[in-house]
């Protein structure tokens, strides 16, 4: 589910305009990577440099949702450095993973 630019509040994909300060919404693409657990984090840091992903999510192969990394958080170095934490973590448990990536058009 993609959010509001301005607002930060959840928006359907088909919407024009958020419901809730009613900005114009822009155009999202989501593309699906799948990974080992080993190259888990070396793959979100090449996405994060790519600087058009406004999302991250990393699912396990039964689709469940792991990790959930908004793009503010991936601008920001310093509080990088947590999730990175935990995305080890996670690359330690889990042999195989999916990356879904939201980019804004």
């Amino acid at each position: 589910m993609p959010y509001c630019v301005k607002c930060g509040s959840p928006i359907k994909a088909d919407d024009k305009f958020c419901p809730v300060c009613g900005a114009a919404t822009a155009k999202f693409t989501s593309e699906e990577y799948k990974v080992s657990g080993k190259d888990l984090v070396d793959r979100i840091g090449e996405l994060l440099h790519e600087g058009n992903v406004t999302r991250i999510i990393v699912k396990d192969d039964g689709g469940k949702t792991l990790l959930e990394i908004p793009v503010t958080v991936g601008v920001i170095g310093v509080i990088l450095a947590p999730w990175l934490a935990a995305l080890g973590v996670i690359a330690a448990l889990v042999a195989n993973c999916r990356i879904v990536v939201e980019r804004r058009e």
